[in-house]
């Protein structure tokens, strides 16, 4: 089987579904499944140059370049399915809706209110454009999305490769990490609203925060910013707790899942995705609010077997998200995409 992964954003920059994209890639053709991924960016490599658009409180990079439709439509044409993601986010995906191939469409995404209704308001143009397709989803919050005359969406988890997130390192019992980029949604504002709290039950308490620099002298906090996904890797597997106090806008929680396989106990805010993600082994505390945040993170500080246990805990329940299992999930919905595809064409013919 050839697949064609589409994505709708651009691929020379950091964002969750281009991880997705390349990941799920990388793990088919280890399975011996020749896969490509197409996405937004300037040419060769992408198929049109992108632009920010602000959605969803984040930022992303699109392409509304006209060129962008004939080009995808060029590279596509080895494969025997197209996977796009995000199938309504322009030019990509509208244009990878448009071929003629047995297709798979993954939503993503929270979508804000007005998307929603969106969705409502043009169900029956929804409905049209993915006939035929096999709806997927990467979490119940993405599927909640979708109207039902649109089909039914298969729930598969994001991927990580779970193994990778056990480097030999020390664990430090009093060390607390944040993971994720600047936007306000992810809520380290919060997080360090109770940090002078944190730090004055736990006198020796650090605070990693990783992938934002913020140029601010706080005790105990260490603004580390971007780094490798190796040393990302490394990090998380040295901290004790790993605190997601993000306000909204999450569909799944990727950094929450790594988290977990790194053996970190969890503290995050009480959003319905975590709370799937987290299956039991985390504690969630009211999003927005820094005083029962402070509460938990010092109560898993002073009581390192409850931590570690929620971490082992964790890491165990982990291992439903690991590519080798999303892969071997999408493989099975990509022979349901074939057979719908050729039921489809059978019944034009009739």
């Amino acid at each position: 089987m050839r697949v064609a992964i589409v994505c709708p954003y651009a691929l020379d920059m950091d964002g969750g579904v281009q991880a997705q994209c390349l990941g799920l890639a990388a793990q088919l053709e280890s399975a011996g499944v020749h896969a490509a991924v197409v996405g937004a960016g300037a040419p060769p490599e992408g198929v049109g140059r992108t632009v920010r658009v602000r959605a969803n409180r984040s930022t992303n990079p699109i392409t509304l370049d006209p060129r962008a439709v004939p080009a995808l439509r060029r590279r596509v044409e080895f494969a025997d399915v197209v996977h796009v993601h995000e199938p309504f986010i322009p030019l990509v995906g509208w244009a990878a809706l448009s071929v003629e191939k047995p297709t798979v469409a993954t939503f993503h995404a929270d979508p804000a209110p007005w998307t929603r209704r969106l969705y409502r308001w043009a169900e029956g143009l929804g409905r049209r454009v993915l006939a035929g397709a096999v709806l997927a989803a990467a979490s119940e919050v993405a599927a909640s999305a979708v109207p039902p005359s649109w089909g039914e969406p298969v729930v598969v988890p994001n991927g990580i490769d779970v193994a990778s997130y056990a480097p030999e390192t020390p664990r430090r019992p009093r060390r607390v990490i944040f993971l994720g980029r600047d936007d306000p949604r992810k809520g380290l504002d919060v997080l360090l609203a109770a940090w002078p709290g944190v730090r004055e039950a736990v006198p020796d308490a650090e605070l990693l925060v990783v992938g934002r620099a913020r140029p601010r002298d706080i005790p105990g906090v260490d603004f580390r910013g971007w780094v490798t996904e190796d040393e990302k890797r490394r990090l998380l597997a040295s901290a004790s707790v790993m605190v997601a106090p993000n306000l909204g806008g999450e569909s799944f929680g990727i950094t929450v899942a790594e988290a977990m396989a790194a053996g970190c106990a969890v503290v995050a805010s009480d959003l319905p995705a975590f709370t799937a993600v987290l299956a039991g082994t985390g504690v969630q505390v009211p999003r927005g609010r820094s005083a029962p945040l402070l509460q938990e993170i010092v109560d898993l500080l002073e009581d390192p077997e409850r931590a570690r246990h929620l971490g082992e805990a964790a890491r165990e329940s982990a291992r439903r998200f690991d590519w080798g299992v999303v892969a071997a999930r999408y493989l099975e919905i990509y022979e349901s995409a074939v057979t719908a595809h050729r039921t489809s064409i059978r019944h034009r013919k009739e």
